[in-house]
């Protein structure tokens, strides 16, 4: 079965980098050797792996993953990905699937009442799961699927509503179903979410995201880090910082108009933490990822 998923993960994802297939939720990722700390934001997905082995930073906690394992998140979460086993023979190989809120949803309203939610105190919004045998053989039909247009078309929506069955059944189903549930804590800290990513360069105000999210001020910050593991200002420094080194790659700006654009009032502040979080400063960090091989500067 393992054989047979890497193959035709390789049928699609030839070159490392991220590789469309002919499902729209699902996308391959492609690694030939182990990389530095790439920052990336993490969609709502599940991050299945065929092969190799990874690990993903949130602020300072860390979760690792290898073959056999999967990485789930329920919102958008600024993470540094690190590959920590690739080769050009055995290359890292994840394949990615969107997870649909409303697919969440459907499901739940139809397992209500037969199927309990589970006691989770926590409401991380990212964990490692075990793979098994099921879900494994699920993804493997998924890939079978990707093969051909028809299939595609008629066949995959139902083994992607089976994968997001097995989850919401798993040891980790309180934390599926907050992504899909109207007025779940996870769902109210996506709101706020929504407003970071959209306004990531006014200053902050914990009053109005608590608003937002129709909580007190101290219960929105409880509760936005023990979903994201991150504290909302912490969560807007990482967009800007990311968003600042998007426009120094794709922009003829100064660092200091960058960091000014992004939001920061210091060139100083910003430099500084540019490259605390990136390991150099904002020039020399665009220098290096423009020198660097295409495809394992900006891959995901």
């Amino acid at each position: 079965m393992a054989t047979e998923l890497v193959a035709l993960a390789l049928q699609h994802a030839r070159t490392s980098g991220l590789h469309a297939t002919p499902l729209a939720a699902l996308q391959i990722i492609r690694t030939d050797h182990m990389l530095p700390g790439l920052h990336s934001m993490l969609r709502p997905s599940l991050c299945f792996i065929a092969q190799g082995a990874k690990q993903v930073a949130v602020g300072s906690t860390v979760f690792k993953y290898a073959r056999n394992e999967f990485l789930f998140s329920s919102v958008d979460l600024p993470v540094t990905g690190q590959v920590t086993d690739a080769t050009p023979r055995a290359p890292y190989l994840c394949l990615m699937l969107e997870i649909s809120p409303s697919l969440v949803f459907e499901l739940v309203t139809a397992m209500d009442g037969v199927v309990p939610p589970r006691p989770a105190p926590a409401r991380r919004a990212i964990f490692v799961g075990k793979q098994d045998d099921v879900m494994a053989d699920a993804f493997l039909r998924l890939m079978r699927c990707a093969q051909s247009e028809l299939d595609a078309r008629v066949l995959a929506p139902s083994v992607i509503r089976e994968i997001t069955y097995r989850l919401l059944c798993g040891p980790y189903g309180n934390a599926v179903r907050d992504l899909g549930v109207a007025g779940s804590q996870t769902q109210r800290v996506a709101a706020a979410i929504d407003w970071l990513k959209r306004d990531y360069a006014k200053p902050l105000r914990v009053a109005k995201l608590a608003r937002l999210a129709g909580m007190s001020s101290s219960a929105f910050h409880q509760h936005f880090k023990q979903v994201t593991t991150l504290s909302p200002l912490q969560y807007q420094k990482q967009l800007r910082l990311q968003e600042a080194r998007r426009l120094l790659l794709d922009l003829s700006m100064g660092a200091a108009d960058v960091g000014f654009r992004v939001g920061y009032e210091s060139p100083s502040q910003f430099s500084r933490e540019y490259t605390r979080l990136f390991g150099l400063p904002p020039i020399s960090d665009a220098k290096r990822i423009r020198s660097a091989p295409t495809g394992e500067a900006r891959g995901a």
